[in-house]
Parts: structure tokens; sequence; C-alpha cells
């Protein structure tokens, strides 16, 4: 699979090119026609391991509505808007569709300080379940889906570590 990939960071915006290709339990990695030595592991839904270059990074996604990726890797945040150069070129893009029971995880470590729905809520795609605060910001954590608030782990107050599973929304 080839893609094209428009990164913007807070200060440049690039396209490069993926190409991905699956030999056994394994992916073979091509970034702008230079094969790249890389693994990743899911750690947690929508966060992995990655070894890229002999480096460690962990780096956590975040699907919006509109198919932009939110992409943290520590501290840098990045957007990565993914097109497949196969596609026809009129086309716009749909957004990513979360399928099944979708667990929603803190992307950081902080605190709980308001929860915006109670479970059997039915939320749309986006909308915000949550609030975290950490380093002093408040984060709305928001629905990777549409659905229904299956079940509500945390209440306002508590403190969570980066990973942990806040709800799930089915």
């Amino acid at each position: 699979m080839k893609f094209e990939v428009q990164l913007s960071g807070s200060s440049s915006k690039t396209v490069r090119s993926v190409e991905l290709e699956r030999v056994g339990d394994r992916w073979k990695i091509t970034l702008d026609g230079q094969a790249v030595n890389a693994d990743a592991v899911e750690i947690a839904p929508n966060a992995f391991s990655l070894l890229l270059e002999g480096q460690s990074y962990e780096v956590r996604l975040s699907p919006s509505p509109d198919g932009v990726l939110k992409i943290q890797i520590g501290l840098q945040e990045f957007t990565a808007e993914v097109a497949d150069p196969r596609a026809w070129r009129g086309r716009r893009h749909g957004a990513l569709v979360a399928e099944g029971r979708q667990q929603v995880v803190a992307p950081m470590p902080g605190k709980v300080i308001r929860v915006l729905v109670q479970a059997g809520d039915r939320v749309e795609a986006g909308q915000g379940l949550l609030v975290v605060e950490a380093m002093k910001m408040q984060n709305e954590i928001r629905s990777p889906k549409g659905g229904i608030v299956g079940h509500l782990q945390v209440k306002e107050g508590q403190p969570v570590n980066a990973g942990d599973v806040l709800a799930s929304v089915e």
C-alpha cells in the first residue's frame, strides 16, 4: 500500500510518500523511496511503541471525524492527512470510521476535572466525553465514534496515567 501523508507541525508542513508492505508478522516500510528500519507494537488502543532506526518512541494517534490524524510523540504534536494516490483525485476522502467497541484512553497523565456524559448516553463522533487537566491545560477527550457510552471508568477528581482506559463507546 502506498500513501501520501501531509504532516503539519508547529512550524512546518511536509508531504511524504510512505509505502507499507506486510512481510510475515512484520512491516516493510519505505519512506520517500528509502527503506526504513522500523518496528511498531500497539501497546493500547491508538498508542504504539515505535522503534525507528534504533531509537524508541511512544506514539499516540487520535483520529478525528474529518479524517485528519492527530499524532503525539512525546511533547510534540502533529496533524497528518493521509491520501491514497490510487484513489480518484477528485473524490473527497471520508473520515476514518471506528467500528465495534472503542476504548477511550488518557493521552497523558493528569486529573479528570469534568465528566460530560453518563453511561448509556448516546454520543456523536467527536463529541466531548470528559475533560482531563494535564500540565495546567484542560484537554477535552472526545468520542472516537458515534454510539452509546458503555462504561465510564473514572470520576471527577480522579488522577489518571497515560494509556489508562477512561470509558468505552459501543
